[in-house]
């Protein structure tokens, strides 16, 4: 079948060979595991049910995760088995099942949801999700954990091969926020449902992060939670002089402040000291 699930529209059969997301029809999983290192309101005490996808409609040079996104590392397993890895991580007592980078297995992630699961859903996309795709999954996902990467037209080109990412992105959020509203938190603090939306700064690009901070100002306030993060690791792939950085300490706090002067407080920050090797696991097929 000729696949346009997402915004590239790359018109694919991808029983025949891979789209521009690197992979071809049948789930391709890199890892299953408790997550402990995303949000703590996802990850809380127990860890968020994490499965991993290989492949990625994006094309991020500076990519964390690029063993999976343009690697393609991973073993290819059927609908029923992707079921299962729910059920494993649910019973280890995980507080959410986490998908990650999901968006051109939307098709299969459906069928393995047709079953109501006990815990929340997480769709944690790089954010540049059509509104057609994300409409498909309405009330099955309780939690959106979208990336908002760019602002800037050139730079979403430069960077992602993607022009058309910043106002695809702002119309996948405004969806989202459509399906699940406002943040709701149960009584120990954890999310069940509800969005939150992450920024991912760049070295040197502190203007696209300030338009970012005035978009989700302006169009969500308080009703999602903003995640600020400082974590950039030089990709060894990326060849970019200007990426051969991590952000520095001055470009962090002068987000930090804008974030605060915008009226935005329902947010997480990093430890700017924080290690940050931890938060890419090893992507060993472990769990799959």
């Amino acid at each position: 079948m000729i696949c346009n699930i997402c915004p590239r529209k790359c018109n694919t059969d991808r029983s025949i060979k891979p789209g521009i997301c690197g992979v071809g029809n049948t789930l391709k999983i890199a890892r299953a595991m408790p997550h402990f290192w995303e949000e703590p309101c996802i990850s809380g005490h127990s860890g968020s049910g994490t499965v991993f996808f290989s492949g990625c409609n994006l094309k991020c040079v500076f990519c964390q995760n690029y063993e999976i996104s343009s690697g393609y590392v991973g073993k290819e397993i059927t609908v029923s088995r992707l079921r299962e890895i729910y059920s494993e991580l649910i019973d280890k007592g995980v507080h959410n099942i986490n998908l990650v980078t999901p968006t051109h297995f939307t098709e299969e992630i459906i069928k393995s949801l047709e079953e109501p699961l006990p815990v929340p859903v997480v769709w944690n996309s790089g954010g540049y999700d059509s509104t057609e795709t994300l409409r498909l999954i309405e009330g099955k996902v309780q939690i959106y954990l979208p990336d908002l990467k760019y602002m800037s037209e050139p730079i979403a080109k430069k960077y992602s091969l993607a022009p058309d990412y910043p106002e695809t992105a702002k119309k996948a959020l405004v969806e989202m926020f459509r399906q699940v509203g406002e943040v709701k938190l149960n009584k120990d603090g954890i999310m069940e449902k509800g969005m939150i939306i992450r920024h991912l700064m760049l070295p040197g690009e502190i203007e696209n992060t300030l338009d970012v901070i005035d978009f989700v100002s302006s169009q969500f306030g308080d009703r999602v939670i903003f995640s600020l993060m400082s974590q950039f690791t030089p990709n060894p792939q990326c060849k970019l002089p200007e990426l051969q950085r991590t952000v520095s300490e001055e470009e962090y706090n002068k987000a930090i402040d804008y974030m605060y002067l915008c009226g935005i407080e329902n947010a997480y920050i990093q430890d700017f000291s924080s290690a940050k090797a931890e938060y890419t696991p090893p992507f060993d097929l472990s769990g799959v």
